[in-house]
């Protein structure tokens, strides 16, 4: 009774109630390109990526199959629930159970949708199993629609990621740059001067040939003393000439000094050092705007270069013949354990029978 009736029922049950299931392949791995940029090549920018990045994706896509979201996405685009508790009422172990819960129907997409993956080369093969060999190819198609979306979007997310602080950082070199360049403008047409340099340059000239004109009119006094008395009025002309010459020298050489008036009536000391300061800033926001522009250009190549994309080497198939359930493997186990079973409780029995 404990062999013949279990093997018996099995029997006739796969025999005559179980609905043919037809199985549809897929098998894909999940690429990452190495694309070396021009800017890699040019700035000596390049760094290659981990070798563990597909390995990873891989890792995240099979929980992704066989996690609840998934099954709810193909259950509203395909109806699984009425695809696979179509034949219930003739064969309920292997149909879903119509209304059961979306966990109901993901324990029962597990069962349908075996996955084989190899960690070590990232190789992931799909086996899933319908009652009809177009709804089995529709679903592996579905699943292969849907994996490719959510790799995608990890690619976006990896882009996202990798350009944002880049691209916060070059937003604030601009405006930094902007605001260095607006208050150097400001205080140039506040103060009348374009470029400090050239301002001083034009100073030093004019003191030069001040200096030049007063070496000139020193010499000439010298030579009318020569050939006239002191009373002669052309000599009271050169040193008139010589006194203002030598006052417009003074009052030049104080412009340089702490109090001397400058360009728009400030101080001029105090415009330079201004006017340096700004300048200063400027190169200062120039070389960081620079270097946040070559970040952020190195990160785009970076995230451009993280590009992932899945790489299919097999199906989706569509079955010609049914090959599940395995009628004559199912039926050898049902065998088997009820033989099992019935030599363990013997045992037991003629145990305790023999203690007595």
């Amino acid at each position: 009774m404990l062999v013949v009736v279990p093997v018996a029922l099995s029997v006739w049950y796969l025999r005559e109630r179980t609905v043919d299931q037809y199985a549809s392949t897929l098998g894909f791995t999940v690429r990452s390109e190495d694309i070396s940029s021009a800017s890699d090549i040019l700035g000596g920018l390049g760094s290659s990526l981990g070798g563990g990045g597909g390995s990873r994706d891989s890792d995240i896509l099979y929980e992704f199959i066989r996690s609840q979201q998934l099954v709810a996405a193909i259950d509203a685009q395909l109806d699984l629930r009425g695809m696979y508790a179509r034949h219930y009422a003739t064969d309920p172990v292997f149909s879903f159970l119509p209304g059961g819960t979306i966990e109901d129907l993901t324990a029962f997409w597990q069962r349908m949708v075996r996955i084989s993956y190899d960690s070590s080369s990232g190789l992931m093969e799909l086996r899933v199993l319908a009652f009809d060999p177009a709804e089995a190819r529709g679903i592996a198609e579905a699943i292969y629609a849907e994996s490719t979306a959510m790799i995608n979007n990890l690619s976006a997310i990896a882009r996202n990621d990798a350009t944002r602080y880049a691209s916060e950082d070059l937003t604030l070199g601009v405006e930094r740059l902007a605001s260095a360049r607006e208050a150097l403008t400001a205080y140039r047409v506040e103060n009348q001067i374009v470029d400090v340099t050239a301002d001083i340059q034009g100073q030093m000239a004019l003191l030069a040939t001040l200096q030049g004109q007063l070496a000139t009119a020193l010499i000439e006094l010298d030579l009318l003393r020569t050939g006239a008395n002191d009373n002669d009025p052309r000599v009271g002309q050169a040193q008139s000439r010589i006194a203002v010459i030598e006052a417009r020298i003074e009052e030049e050489r104080q412009k340089f000094g702490a109090e001397g008036p400058g360009p728009g009536g400030r101080s001029y000391a105090a415009t330079v050092a201004e006017f340096e300061r700004l300048t200063v800033e400027r190169e200062f926001a120039e070389r960081a705007y620079i270097a946040a522009l070559s970040a952020f250009d190195s990160a785009r190549a970076e995230a451009n270069r993280q590009s992932r994309y899945l790489a299919v080497y097999v199906g989706p198939t569509q079955a010609e013949r049914s090959q599940y359930p395995q009628r004559w493997l199912l039926g050898g186990l049902v065998a088997l354990f009820s033989f099992l079973i019935w030599a363990i409780l013997s045992l037991v029995y003629y145990s305790l029978r023999d203690r007595r």
